[in-house]
């Protein structure tokens, strides 16, 4: 029987949400939990891929030439110090894709078709997705089944979201009608302000169900570990942020294998 990786976008169109640090710390936290996870890194700013403790610099290979030179995607993944966690690294050419794949025919289908292409044996691929809505998210969308929203417990949180939930649909109904949202992830939550409260309540009352009974709280060890090359979830695991992402990655787990999707 032919297996196929359960694949995760971590999607928000807003920048500064988390969105990387949820990645990264979700891919850890899966294959510490003994799962085989490949994190694919879809921001030409490289974070995810920096964020294992990978320089761009250091790989030959990347997803640009995946997507735009169609190079298979079993010869550009490295391993990370995390065992069984590898990455598809991010390039600084990334923020050129649009440009040169802008006239080819499926443009938006170029990522699902190259990791159908791909026979691997990954049970989870994790995607941090540019914080846009261009071409290398909707690849992301195209490809991904579930989506996780890291949302930060903040006064815009939802300002922006009837945009990415159009996008969300769109792609549905033209791209890939299996695309659901998993779970939204409060994040950066402080618990000492009556506003994180507001915006608490407002996030669960127009997503319902969907958000995550784990929130993230600030936590300076999470703010810290990118600069060490490691996820929270490896460089403290004992921190109140870590020990978040760990609750999170069991949400994810137990979602991904419940009948309750």
């Amino acid at each position: 029987m032919e297996h196929h990786p359960t694949i995760l976008a971590i999607v928000n169109q807003k920048g500064g949400v988390g969105k990387t640090t949820t990645a990264v710390n979700l891919a850890a936290g899966l294959s510490l939990a003994g799962e085989k996870v490949l994190l694919i890194d879809a921001d030409a700013q490289g974070n995810a891929s920096s964020g294992v403790g990978f320089l761009p610099s250091q790989a030959p290979l990347s997803l640009f030439e995946v997507l735009v030179e169609e190079t298979p995607i079993e010869e550009a993944i490295y391993p990370t110090e995390i065992p069984n966690l590898l990455l598809l690294p991010s390039s600084v050419d990334l923020a050129g894709t649009e440009l040169l794949v802008a006239n080819r025919i499926a443009r938006e289908i170029i990522l699902k078709k190259a990791l159908d292409a791909y026979s691997s044996d990954f049970q989870w691929i994790i995607l941090d997705t540019p914080p846009s809505l261009g071409l290398l998210t909707l690849n992301c969308l195209t490809a991904a089944q579930g989506l996780i929203l890291p949302m930060q417990c903040e006064y815009y949180a939802l300002e922006g979201v009837t945009h990415l939930l159009k996008t969300i649909d769109i792609v549905r109904q033209n791209l890939n009608p299996d695309l659901e949202i998993w779970k939204v992830l409060l994040t950066m939550r402080d618990k000492r302000t009556r506003l994180a409260d507001q915006v608490e309540a407002e996030i669960r009352k127009f997503f319902g169900s969907k958000v995550a009974q784990t929130i993230v709280p600030r936590n300076v060890r999470v703010s810290e570990s990118p600069s060490y090359g490691q996820p929270v979830v490896i460089y403290d695991p004992k921190s109140k942020g870590a020990q978040a992402y760990l609750n999170f990655s069991k949400e994810i787990l137990n979602y991904g294998t419940s009948g309750s999707r």
